[in-house]
């Protein structure tokens, strides 16, 4: 992978709007490599029409690549050095499998068993993956890439965001229709090869693809928080 520069608006505006995209940030040939590696995983663990699933850290092609030099480099840049993978997500929108996901902020982390700690809570399992709600301040020292492996045009189901949403902490459900009026969200429309950094606690949605195709997209969290009470990331 080459060796990305970063323009320190581009950082900036990351902080500013919770959000920020690297263009062209993972050579075709790179993605063709995920993209297929992925495909037989599915064909391998009879996934194929799944929407996504969990968990893909723990195969060492996906790893390679989480510790890759650029993607570390993504990493340090917009979080800091001592940042890990600690949770790995596939998404795909098809013909067969397309949905509308609300306006939400993510608020859930991945780990190995259940140890009860103030401040954590409520507990729950995701495709056999126990998950927690952690601290704002846990979930402010993470940051998502999404690897975009098809090109997302709005019609596709493209992701929104409302600008800087992050900043407002935990946000309660009940309040969140009310900020969307009052906002003027944006589609961040992604080539095939394109990086999407998010904050956890920014509110995004996605709407239903209405030219439906394959919208496959690798989901990549890291953080340099350290859990207490004897917490494991799952995936770290």
């Amino acid at each position: 992978m080459a060796v990305l520069s970063f323009d320190k608006n581009l950082v900036a505006d990351f902080e500013s709007n919770g959000f920020a995209v690297i263009r062209k940030a993972v050579p075709d040939e790179e993605i063709s490599e995920l993209a297929n590696f992925i495909e037989s995983y599915r064909e391998e663990n009879q996934s194929a029409l799944s929407a996504g699933f969990r968990n893909l850290l723990k195969q060492k092609q996906i790893r390679e690549f989480a510790y890759s030099k650029t993607i570390r480099e993504i990493v340090t840049t917009f979080l800091n050095e001592n940042a890990i993978p600690v949770r790995s997500i596939f998404f795909d929108k098809t013909p067969a499998s397309n949905w509308y996901v609300t306006w939400h902020q993510d608020l859930s982390i991945a780990v190995e068993k259940q140890v009860d700690t103030p401040g954590y809570g409520p507990w729950s399992t995701k495709e056999g993956t126990l998950h927690v709600q952690p601290p704002a301040a846990i979930l402010e020292q993470i940051i998502s890439l999404r690897i975009h492996l098809d090109a997302c045009p709005s019609e596709n189901g493209a992701i929104k965001f409302v600008f800087g949403s992050h900043k407002n902490g935990l946000i309660d459900p009940r309040d969140i229709p009310n900020l969307i009026e009052a906002s003027e969200p944006y589609t961040c429309e992604a080539e095939r090869g394109d990086i999407i950094i998010m904050r956890p606690l920014i509110l995004h949605s996605s709407s239903k693809s209405t030219m439906p195709d394959h919208r496959r997209v690798l989901h990549l969290e890291y953080s340099s928080a350290k859990l207490p009470n004897g917490l494991s990331w799952t995936e770290a």
